[in-house]
């Protein structure tokens, strides 16, 4: 069965959510909520997915970027877990992209972020790793990683002009984008 969605307004997506214990780890019942985070990011079309979006409060996020373009960046960032993860800014110079978020349906936001990051955190197998990101990566990231935070995509958008729904971004924004 395929978790629903936790939508904006769902208090478990404004929750910190709670590290996962080292020993939890290599459990039948995490392996089982990794299952279902991949499960949920590709039956909703996700490119990545955190736990507190299918009502688990648990720091652990997934990301899959293979073979994957946008804004003119090739990305591959091989299926990726994410546990208990601390982001450092290498640089706070920012960009903006368009965002959008299974969490909050149907609309799109502009969000500056900082486009030079390195994120320190456990794989599926307890190892530690690093991930240096930068451009459009380093925005996916930060954008997975603040769901385990508390934290939407709205809440960075400094220009409430820059939101639009889908439907509305594809006909004016992204055509407009594509002519330029």
């Amino acid at each position: 069965m395929i978790r629903p969605i936790c939508r904006m307004g769902n208090p478990i997506l404004r929750k910190i959510a709670a590290d996962v214990k080292i020993e939890d780890i290599s459990s039948d019942s995490f392996n089982q909520l990794l299952s279902e985070l991949r499960e949920a990011m590709n039956h909703y079309g996700g490119i990545g997915i955190a736990a507190p979006q299918i009502g688990v409060s648990k720091k652990v996020c997934i990301i899959e970027l293979e073979g994957f373009n946008r804004y003119g960046q090739d990305i591959n960032l091989p299926f990726t877990v994410f546990i208990n993860p601390v982001i450092e800014v290498l640089d706070p110079a920012e960009k903006g992209y368009w965002e959008g978020c299974l969490s909050v349906p149907g609309l799109r936001g502009f969000v500056e972020r900082a486009q030079n990051i390195r994120v320190s955190y456990l794989n599926e197998k307890a190892e530690k790793k690093t991930l240096n990101a930068e451009g459009f990566l380093a925005t996916v990231v930060q954008h997975e990683l603040d769901h385990l935070f508390g934290k939407l995509y709205i809440d960075h958008i400094k220009d409430p002009s820059l939101i639009s729904y889908q439907e509305e971004y594809d006909e004016f924004i992204l055509s407009k984008d594509t002519n330029e």
